[in-house]
């Protein structure tokens, strides 16, 4: 057995476990909130009931007895009417009652492909009444067509369709379907290699691309198909790769939900790969991680395991919008990544859908500190919830540079005044201006420019600032490195960093212009915002950054 087969392993034994001990619902189920929990923790359960190598500790029949009740009520909930709208779909939330929730077109995307994976892993060992509403409700989703959409826009949507399509083509022997998510999947292929993927850092939704992929390699019979498929996830995982640290994202997001920021818990596929953080006991995402993989090359796991030398990773990624790239049409992405963290993001600002772009932070990895592992500001926009430490808006101009960073806001007239922060929990200083830490290994300096109010919790602080003009400068260092500097001790850094306050000034257009000194001795400028006809001025040493050496992601 192999050391990924043994985190599987471990992943199936603790949800297993979870759903034994789950008393059911009076509806038969575990969960209302998502019918795709139901469906992901009953096959967890079952496949401990069966498989002698998953450590279990209950009734293994019993076990089974309660995963294919679960398993019928959630198929039972499909809609089987060829004539209804929604024909082949489920409910998503199960409320008020799953017999009276609507239907969704969201659960089959994903779930009705790991049904397919796990029909033909089980269907041998599962009852009559289970094998044959497992077989109807797959001939269901097969003849509902829910998959046969073009490749237009490229997103995750799309990635389950193209695996759908050849799923389900080689399950009913459906040439010309099969040939369809042929085409799908190698423009897919074209498009991510040449051009790159627009869905940077979207999380849980590069999973789906990963799963949907995943499940129809695991499945593929075709040689030539499945080698097209092992290319498409050998992008992927070197994508992850790039942005990987210890079990963090770094890096910006396009999207985040609150189980990815400020602190990164959806890990399980992470887990399985790569292996160097414990194994969470809170599992948002459960799904089939447990039961897919594809393990990524030596390369691969060099690059995600292995950060001794830091790294600038820049790179170009296409609007979600773009179906051609043009100048205008892309954005431009910049992490430096270290072995005890990162810090970078997007240099531009998008309204991305339901407003969840994360635009910038310094990254941990997740056994570095108890909480959350992310530390950055933000400006509050639309969606955003007391508590819910996302949702940023524009108003933002922003300045990286290796272990460095500038985050300047101008908030315009009758706008609310204030910035939002979220720190690591560490040992901080508090002084007027500024916080300097020591979370990890790692040092953090962060000034702030106006007065701030900083509440420490159990597993972060959230800093508030008022003020229509702001901005934070945040610089880190590691241990290590910061002994080369004779810094030894946070109180050390503390005095060292306070004699390295940011300047603040003026221009004669009345745009803030914010100069930092770097512990290297470099000289960071950003400039300029304010007014929508005035140029960012952003300058590193006296040089403009040049946007020209990105690459495509």
């Amino acid at each position: 057995m192999t050391n990924l087969q043994q985190r599987q392993n471990e992943i199936m034994t603790q949800i297993a476990a979870a759903a034994i001990n789950q008393p059911l619902l009076d509806s038969g189920l575990l969960f209302h909130h998502d019918i795709r929990d139901n469906f992901y923790y009953a096959s967890y359960l079952f496949a401990a009931s069966h498989e002698e190598a998953i450590p279990f500790d209950g009734d293994r029949e019993q076990a089974k007895i309660k995963a294919e009740g679960i398993l019928l009520h959630v198929l039972e909930l499909q809609d089987q009417n060829a004539e209804s709208k929604t024909y082949g779909h489920w409910p998503l939330h199960l409320r008020p009652t799953p017999q009276e929730a609507p239907k969704n077109t969201l659960p089959v995307e994903l779930m009705g492909s790991l049904m397919v994976y796990f029909y033909q892993r089980y269907s041998e060992i599962m009852s009559v009444s289970l094998r044959g509403s497992f077989t109807l409700a797959l001939q269901h989703i097969y003849r509902s067509n829910f998959y046969r959409m073009p490749s237009e826009h490229y997103n995750h949507h799309e990635a389950k369709y193209t695996a759908a399509k050849l799923i389900f083509g080689q399950l009913y022997e459906d040439t010309a379907l099969l040939e369809d998510g042929c085409q799908s999947l190698r423009s897919t292929l074209s498009r991510v290699t040449s051009i790159g993927m627009s869905e940077y850092g979207g999380l849980p939704w590069f999973w789906h691309w990963m799963q949907a992929f995943t499940c129809a390699w695991e499945l593929m019979k075709d040689a030539e198909i499945k080698a097209e498929l092992a290319r498409l996830l050998d992008y992927l995982w070197e994508v992850r790769s790039t942005y990987y640290l210890g079990g963090a994202w770094v890096g910006p997001h396009s999207r985040i939900w609150p189980h990815d920021m400020p602190k990164d818990t959806n890990v399980l596929h992470d887990y399985v790969q790569f292996g160097d953080f414990r194994l969470p006991d809170h599992m948002p995402r459960t799904e089939y991680a447990g039961f897919i993989a594809y393990e990524a090359s030596s390369e691969v796991q060099r690059k995600a395991l292995h950060r001794a030398a830091p790294v600038e990773v820049t790179r170009r990624v296409p609007k979600q919008a773009a179906l051609a790239v043009s100048d205008n049409d892309v954005l431009h992405s910049y992490v430096y990544i270290t072995e005890s963290f990162a810090l970078g993001g997007m240099w531009e600002r998008v309204q991305e859908f339901d407003n969840e772009q994360h635009r910038w932070d310094v990254a941990l990895p997740l056994d570095a500190v108890q909480g959350v592992n992310h530390l950055y500001f933000f400006y509050p926009g639309l969606g955003y919830a007391e508590g819910d430490l996302r949702h940023q808006s524009e108003y933002s101009e922003v300045l990286f540079h290796q272990n460095a960073l500038i985050a300047s806001y101008q908030i315009p007239d009758g706008q609310p005044e204030f910035i939002m922060g979220c720190l690591p929990v560490g040992d901080w200083i508090e002084e007027p201006n500024g916080l300097f830490g020591l979370s990890g290994d790692v040092y953090m300096a962060v000034y702030v420019q106006q007065s701030f109010q900083r509440e420490a919790r159990e597993d972060r602080s959230v800093v508030t600032s008022k003020g229509r003009t702001n901005s934070v400068v945040i610089e880190c260092i590691d241990q290590k490195t910061a002994e080369t500097l004779q810094i030894r001790g946070i109180q050390q850094f503390a005095n060292v960093m306070k004699q390295k306050q940011p300047v603040y000034t003026l221009s004669s257009e009345d745009d803030l212009q914010i100069t930092y000194s770097t512990l290297k001795d470099e000289t960071m400028v950003l400039c300029g915002g304010l007014h929508i006809d005035r140029k960012i001025i952003r300058l590193v040493n006296g040089e403009a950054v040049d946007f020209t050496t990105y690459t495509v992601a």
